[in-house]
């Protein structure tokens, strides 16, 4: 073979050789970026109750959670599915993301907040690809603003089998 086949060749494997591990690269990230929010054995424990809590101050400047997606009137979801929560405070005051606290209502409750911790911001909590079993998920999430006023709010995902 000539010199300039021989390069070729060599080049073409390389290229092709980097291709894949790009292509692979890609699927893992694909992969690491599912998260699984509640595993099929948490969910197979008995229902909780949202805790009672006692809010004080005014409620008009008590922050708040809003559920964006899935949509509260979304019925029955597919798993994978986008989690986002976006989170709003009043009064000039600004959320305070490492008082945020998940958690997974069954009895016992689970604290889902670490497996949260790297999607939570002080304006919400945004995951493309949050892992369920199929069946209801009821979570209850509070939060404190900066000057220490109290949110919270209970909602329910519907997962479809």
């Amino acid at each position: 073979m000539t010199e300039g086949v021989t390069a070729s060749l060599v080049t073409g494997r390389v290229g092709a050789f980097v291709a894949t591990l790009f292509a692979l690269a890609l699927a893992g990230a694909a992969q690491a970026q599912t998260l699984q929010l509640v595993t099929p054995e948490e969910s197979a424990l008995p229902a909780g109750a949202p805790p009672s809590l006692e809010f004080r101050g005014s409620p008009t400047r008590r922050p708040s959670i809003q559920v964006v997606s899935p949509p509260p009137s979304a019925g029955l979801v597919h798993s994978p599915l986008d989690l986002k929560l976006r989170f709003h405070a009043f009064g000039g005051a600004e959320i305070d993301p490492e008082s945020v606290v998940v958690t997974y209502l069954k009895n016992p409750a689970i604290d889902v907040t670490q497996r949260l911790a790297p999607f939570i911001t002080a304006d919400g909590v945004e995951i493309d690809h949050a892992e369920l079993p199929p069946g209801d998920h009821q979570f209850w999430v509070e939060l404190k603003d900066k000057t220490g006023r109290s949110g919270a709010i209970a909602f329910t995902v519907q997962v479809a089998k």
